[in-house]
């Protein structure tokens, strides 16, 4: 399902940048695309990573969203889906599978009433 492009910005005001990507990825970005275009993608994934990574990620998930939880050990920093909460390394965890079946991050905690 894509995403929604964050800004409004006219292409006349964005800036060229080349970026070398492998046939395949490019094939199937424009399949995931559909009528939104392929660099509008790459746009909103790139911009969905500086959020998450920046502290400014706001959740798209909600607790009615989460089928089952596997509690779990992080290997690496992860983000609350549900709260944003950083969880850090070696921090306990949930794994949340999702009705679409994804299993996202969720702080201990995030699932409480």
């Amino acid at each position: 399902m894509p995403a929604q492009t964050r800004s409004q910005t006219s292409t006349t005001q964005m800036e060229v940048t080349s970026i070398r990507l492998e046939r395949s990825l490019k094939d199937r970005l424009k399949q995931l695309s559909g009528s939104q275009g392929y660099q509008a993608l790459v746009r909103d994934i790139l911009w969905n990573y500086v959020q998450y990574q920046s502290g400014d990620y706001k959740p798209e998930f909600s607790k009615a969203d989460i089928r089952a939880s596997l509690p779990a050990i992080a290997q690496k920093q992860e983000r609350c889906v549900l709260t944003g909460k950083l969880i850090a390394p070696k921090e306990s965890m949930l794994f949340g599978l999702t009705a679409e079946g994804c299993l996202v991050p969720l702080s201990v905690d995030s699932l409480d009433p």
